[in-house]
C-alpha cells in the first residue's frame, strides 16, 4: 500500500562553491562547470546557468562565455522531483547500506520501474518508502536494472555523487556482476560470448544477435553439469538488455524457463518424477545475480555484496542433482 507522506516535490542542496582552474582558462564555462561538478547532468548544469543559479565570481554568465582561470564559481539551486512514482510500503532484503549506496536483493517478479503495465509495486516505490530522497536522483538513483523475473542484488546510489560515480563505474567496466544461470544442455566447458545485441528486427519485445547490433561480452564458465542441464557462473563486461538470455540461447544453450527465449520445454529421457514437476513447474528463467562488486563511489573502498541463491533455484539444482545421481546409480 503507497505510505501515507508524499514524496517531497522538491530538495534544496547546500550552496557550493569551487575554484576555476588556472588551466582551464579560455575554456567555456559550461565545460568547466561539468568538470567541476560532476554529479549533475550537462544538460541541468546548463539549465542552471541559464536561470542564474550557476554563478561565475558573482556575475551571470551564458553556456559558452570562456572563462579566465582564478574565478570562483557558485551553485545555489533547488532539485525538481525526477520521479512521478508515490512511496510503497514493499519489504526489501538489503545486502549492504550506508549514506551514499544501497544494495538490494531483488526478488524474482518484482519490476524494477514502473510502466504503462505495472504503474505501482515495483522496487522504485519500494525504495522511494525507504529513502524520500530518493526522489530527487535521476531513476530514484537506479543505475542499472534487472528483468522482472531475475533475482538478485542491484546497487542504487543515495546522493548525486555517488549516482555519478557508479554511472562512470559501469560505464568504464570496472563494476563485477556476476550471475548464476541454469541452462538447457550439458556443455563441456566454459567460454566467452562476444556477439552484438540489439533490439529483435520482427519482434519488438525480444533483444537480438545482430552484426549491426552494440558490442555485448558475456564470459560463462561451468559450475556444475547434469545429465542435460549445466549450472553456470556468468560474469558480464557489458550490460545489455537482456545479455544473458539473448547470448544463451544464440548459443543452443537457453536459459530454463526463460518465457522469452527458452522455446518449448524439453525433458530430459528418463527424469526423475521430481525432475519433471520442477521443470515443469519452473515459470521464469533461472538468472540469479549472485555477486556485485564495485568501489565505494565516495570511499573508494571495495565493496562486495552477495544475494543467496533464492529457494526455486535450489529446489531446481536439487532435483537437477537427485536426477543426476539416480542415473548414475543404475549404470
Amino acid at each position: 500500500m503507497p505510505a501515507a507522506d508524499a514524496v517531497p516535490s522538491q530538495e534544496a542542496i547546500s550552496p557550493r562553491t569551487a575554484r576555476v582552474p588556472e588551466a582551464a582558462a579560455g575554456r567555456r564555462f559550461d565545460a568547466v562547470l561539468a568538470e567541476l561538478f560532476p554529479e549533475f547532468s550537462r544538460s541541468r548544469l546548463a539549465e542552471w546557468i541559464k536561470s542564474g543559479d550557476a554563478l561565475l565570481d558573482g556575475r551571470t554568465q551564458k553556456p559558452r562565455d570562456p572563462v579566465r582561470g582564478g574565478e570562483t564559481v557558485s551553485l545555489a539551486v533547488v532539485l525538481d522531483a525526477q520521479t512521478d512514482a508515490a512511496p510503497e510500503d514493499i519489504p526489501l532484503q538489503v545486502l549492504y547500506e550506508d549514506a551514499d549506496v544501497i544494495v538490494i536483493d531483488k526478488p524474482a517478479g518484482l519490476v524494477v520501474h514502473p510502466g504503462a503495465g505495472n504503474p505501482t509495486g515495483t522496487l522504485v516505490n519500494a525504495l522511494l518508502h525507504r529513502d524520500p530522497g530518493l526522489a530527487a536522483l535521476p531513476r530514484a538513483g537506479i543505475v542499472h536494472r534487472l528483468d522482472k523475473d531475475t533475482s538478485g542484488a542491484m546497487v542504487v546510489a543515495r546522493s548525486l555523487p555517488a549516482h555519478a560515480a557508479l554511472v562512470a563505474q559501469l560505464s568504464a567496466r570496472d563494476v563485477h556482476r556476476q550471475y548464476l544461470a541454469i541452462v538447457v544442455g550439458a556443455l563441456v566447458s566454459g567460454g566467452t560470448a562476444n556477439l552484438p545485441i540489439d533490439r529483435h528486427p520482427r519482434d519488438r519485445l525480444k533483444m537480438g544477435v545482430r552484426d549491426d547490433g552494440r558490442e555485448a561480452v558475456t564470459h560463462y564458465r561451468l559450475r556444475e553439469r547434469f545429465r542435460a542441464h549445466t549450472a553456470l557462473e556468468c560474469r558480464l563486461e557489458t550490460g545489455r538488455t537482456h545479455q544473458i538470455r539473448v547470448h544463451m540461447a544464440h548459443l543452443k544453450h537457453p536459459i530454463v524457463g526463460d518465457p522469452l527465449y527458452g522455446g518449448p520445454l524439453k525433458l530430459p529421457k528418463g527424469a526423475t518424477p521430481e525432475l519433471i514437476d520442477a521443470l515443469r513447474g519452473f515459470k521464469r528463467q533461472a538468472l540469479h545475480a549472485e555477486t556485485l562488486e564495485f568501489a565505494h563511489p565516495v570511499s573508494g573502498q571495495p565493496v562486495r555484496a552477495t544475494a543467496p541463491v533464492p529457494q526455486d533455484m535450489r529446489d531446481l539444482l536439487r532435483a537437477l542433482q537427485d536426477d543426476a545421481k539416480q542415473a548414475q546409480a543404475k549404470k
